[in-house]
């Protein structure tokens, strides 16, 4: 369990790795969408951070 719960940190961190570098690079980071804003950057990687980081704390509840 301990191992699942690193790799959602990991995919936490990672998240937010690229929701940086997509404020600054939007078509960095949403390379196959037309559209590529700021906003649709923190839609996209903003929620995968909040709902991974959430998955971190509900796994540390359940042990």
């Amino acid at each position: 369990m301990e191992q699942v719960r690193f790799f959602f940190l990991l995919l936490t961190l990672a998240c937010l790795l690229f929701l940086t570098i997509g404020l600054f690079k939007p078509w960095l980071m949403l390379w196959w969408e037309d559209v590529q804003n700021r906003r649709k950057i923190i839609k996209v990687y903003g929620l995968a951070a909040i709902i991974c980081y959430t998955v971190y704390w509900a796994l540390a509840l359940i042990e």
